[in-house]
């Protein structure tokens, strides 16, 4: 069985399961206990902080680490938004319709019980944000804007250091979220580069296990915490923290990040070659999201005259494994609402099918591609 459903999740690396297996077993200890088992673990805990923060550059007091990618976008979106509102009247908060459900339906909870204004700059066909369109819906009490640096079912890569900096241009005060949870491992991740305040990652799209995750967030911004209790993560999220998946989180994101470039181009071509030979035996075959500005690791289509669903029973059957959109959309009827935003039709919607490559494939996929083609073939007859 071949597995292309990477985006949903991936397996993890034998060099993460090493690292984190001493946390798991013998170094067991709280980090916040004050006695040699402890302080051990505190060190390991320290110790993964800064490497992620390095990554991130940013500075290690800035990372938060958390359950995954969707907590660290609602620590990021209601946390800054709250903290912004706190002495205020009720502010506004600047998103996208193609987000992640974690940040849609933060920004759904800050608009019905803490009264923000949510604005949704619309994208284009391709998935992409217009910079000067984020910037036009600044307003005097936005306090954040949050969008992502990678599409989850399109794969679509925004322009993000054109996005912060339109936001700058007109708002010195709007902090910036970006999530980065599928651009980790294919994308530069530097905040120096990309210049926002705050960042999102999952360990498990690394090869880290689920339940793995960070925000970085800058010193200077202020964030309210949804958890609370013994003020752990410098007061920003409290419970007890979980050493064996820090470390996970944080040597999954060294490796990725040593492989990245290399990794990037070479899954880049495997792609391109895999999309050209679904387009040229397909006659249904659309490919969606930007054709250029893409994950190097993503190839979605809609298949008109079929059901993607039948066409994922098919691939299985054929032994591919993939996906229709979203893991966490998983089992909805509804069409995707990704799709829906770059003005697909509901019933075309319904037809699409995502393809996403694990980090250091080489293999060509041919085999894959005539899967495709047969299987749409088998669906539509």
């Amino acid at each position: 069985m071949l597995y292309l459903d990477n985006a949903a999740t991936t397996p993890v690396r034998a060099e993460v399961l090493e690292a984190m297996m001493p946390f798991l077993t013998h170094r067991f200890g709280n980090p916040s206990s004050h006695h040699t088992t402890g302080e051990s673990a505190a060190e390991a805990l320290d110790d993964a902080r800064a490497r992620v923060a390095r990554v991130l550059g940013m500075r290690r007091s800035d990372v938060v680490f958390t359950s995954g990618g969707t907590e660290a976008n609602n620590l990021a979106v209601k946390g800054i938004a709250i903290a912004a509102q706190i002495g205020r009247d009720a502010g506004h908060l600047i998103t996208t319709p193609i987000e992640h459900e974690s940040i849609l339906e933060s920004a759904s909870y800050l608009m019905r019980v803490h009264g923000f204004g949510v604005t949704h700059v619309p994208v284009d066909s391709s998935g992409r944000i217009d910079p000067g369109a984020v910037a036009a819906a600044v307003r005097g009490d936005t306090a954040l804007v949050s969008f992502g640096y990678a599409n989850n079912e399109v794969g679509t890569v925004q322009d993000a250091a054109a996005i912060v900096a339109a936001v700058r241009s007109v708002s010195p005060r709007a902090a910036v979220h970006i999530d980065a949870v599928q651009a980790a491992g294919w994308l530069p991740l530097s905040m120096a580069e990309l210049g926002a305040d705050a960042i999102s990652i999952a360990g498990h799209k690394l090869g880290a296990p689920k339940g793995t995750g960070a925000l970085g967030v800058r010193g200077r911004i202020p964030i309210e915490p949804l958890l609370h209790g013994g003020g752990q993560e410098n007061g920003r999220r409290s419970g007890t923290e979980d050493v064996a998946g820090a470390v996970a989180l944080a040597t999954a994101l060294d490796l990725a990040e040593a492989e990245r470039d290399a990794d990037a181009v070479a899954v880049a071509a495997l792609r391109d070659a895999f999309i050209a030979q679904v387009l040229r035996t397909v006659p249904s075959a659309e490919l969606t999201g930007d054709p250029v500005h893409r994950l190097p690791g993503t190839a979605s289509f809609t298949f008109a005259g079929t059901s993607g669903e039948a066409v994922l029973l098919e691939l299985e059957r054929r032994g591919v494994v993939s996906s229709s959109g979203s893991a966490c959309a998983a089992g909805s009827d509804e069409p995707s609402h990704v799709l829906l935003a770059m003005g697909i039709p509901a019933g075309l919607a319904q037809t699409a099918v995502r393809f996403t490559f694990p980090h250091g494939l080489r293999t060509p996929l041919d085999a894959v591609a005539a899967a495709v083609a047969s299987s749409v073939a088998a669906v539509g007859s």
